[in-house]
C-alpha cells in the first residue's frame, strides 16, 4: 500500500477545508459512525473504515459536477493510500464513477451512503426527533411513501444492500445503531422517552 495512512484529525481538517455545509458535515459524521459500527461487527479496521466514511463526499460542496473526480485528485495530491482513494471513489459507482465496489468496505460504504439520509429524515419526523429510540420498522413504515424523503431512491438502497449481501432490515438496523453513537453531533439525540 503506497501513500501515508491519514489520521482522523487529518481527514477532518481536509474535509473542513473543502466544506462549510453543516448538513454535509453531519452526513459525513453519520456515514463515518455507521462504517465504524459495521467494521467492528465484522472484525475489520474501524479507523480505516471510519476515515473513508468521513471523507467520502470531500468534493461534493465545491465541485458537485465533478463529484468523486475531484476527490480522487485531491486525495492523491494529499498522498493518501490508493486503497483509501479507490474505496472513496467506489461509492459513486454508476453515478459519477466507474470504480465498482469490490471489498466489504467498499460495498458497505456504497450501501449505507443513501440509507443514512433516509434514517435521518425518518428520525426527524418522530415525536422524539431521535435515533436513540428508533428501530428499523420505523424506517420501513415510510419505505413505500414516495412523497416521504422523495430524493432518496429506495430501489438504489435495495440494489446496494443486495450487492453487499445484506438483508435490508439488518442494514437499516446497523445504520441506526451506528448513528446512535453520534446522535448528539448529528442533531438526532432529540428527546427520547426515558
Amino acid at each position: 500500500m503506497t501513500g501515508t495512512i491519514p489520521t482522523r484529525e487529518e481527514a477532518l481538517e481536509l474535509f473542513r477545508r473543502y466544506n462549510t455545509s453543516e448538513s454535509l458535515f453531519k452526513h459525513a459524521l453519520s456515514v463515518e459512525a455507521v462504517m465504524r459500527y459495521i467494521a467492528r461487527k465484522h472484525g475489520e479496521d474501524e479507523e480505516k473504515w471510519g476515515i473513508i466514511g468521513l471523507i467520502h463526499d470531500l468534493d461534493y460542496e465545491m465541485y458537485p459536477d465533478q463529484h468523486c473526480t475531484m476527490t480522487e485528485k485531491i486525495l492523491k495530491e494529499e498522498g493518501w493510500p490508493g486503497e483509501y482513494v479507490r474505496a472513496v471513489i467506489s461509492h459513486g459507482y454508476g453515478i459519477c464513477s466507474d470504480t465498482e465496489p469490490q471489498s466489504l468496505l467498499e460495498k458497505t460504504l456504497f450501501a449505507i451512503d443513501e440509507l443514512t439520509g433516509l434514517v435521518t429524515t425518518s428520525a426527524l419526523v418522530r415525536p422524539s426527533r431521535s435515533v436513540l429510540d428508533m428501530e428499523a420498522r420505523s424506517v420501513r413504515k415510510k419505505w413505500t411513501d414516495k412523497r416521504f424523503a422523495a430524493g432518496v431512491d429506495r430501489s438504489v438502497i435495495e440494489k446496494r444492500a443486495a450487492m453487499l449481501g445484506a438483508e435490508l432490515n439488518d442494514l437499516i438496523s446497523d445504520t441506526i445503531m451506528g448513528m446512535r453513537e453520534v446522535a448528539e453531533e448529528i442533531g438526532l439525540k432529540g428527546n427520547p422517552a426515558q
